[in-house]
């Protein structure tokens, strides 16, 4: 009986942790340009349509903490800004809605010094939600990527 019991505890412990378990994706890579520069080209929280090969267009809510982003071939992601530091060079948001295959996304884009210039890294955490793990990692990685590249060429 006691063996049931903690075994019970044990998954409920399990459970009520298991977001902290969830998946991340991330890309770091270096530019030749001033970290101001690069974050002059990613700062504006709208401006990924001009720099994301994925993104059609942006659309800021009046307050400026939420962008609508208008999918190339179909599709919208709704975003909220969550942080925006413009002196540290870094923005935080979320996904509140959108096709991909992930629920509780949460991610970060950052510009630092570097010895070449600048380093960029996103970084996003998040669970799988309608596709299995590696299906859902593979599509947050397809993006980071595509954006990297987009950015400082490759």
């Amino acid at each position: 009986m006691r063996v049931a019991k903690i075994s019970v505890a044990v998954a409920a412990f399990l459970v009520l942790i298991g977001p902290a378990f969830g998946l991340e994706s991330s890309v770091t890579t270096t530019s030749s340009i001033s970290p101001e520069a690069l974050w002059k080209k990613i700062g504006d929280f709208c401006g990924v349509a001009d720099w994301h090969p994925a993104i059609e267009k942006c659309v800021l809510s009046a307050d400026g903490k939420q962008r609508t982003l208008s999918l190339k071939g179909g599709g919208t992601i709704v975003e909220a800004l969550e942080n925006l530091d413009d002196a540290g060079h870094a923005y935080t948001y979320t996904i509140i809605s959108g096709p991909l295959p992930v629920a509780n996304y949460h991610s970060t884009i950052s510009v630092s010094p570097d010895s070449k210039g600048s380093s960029l890294k996103w970084v996003g955490t998040y669970d799988a939600k309608g596709a299995s793990d590696a299906d859902a990692k593979k599509v947050i990685d397809g993006i980071y990527e595509s954006g990297e590249k987009s950015l400082v060429g490759g």
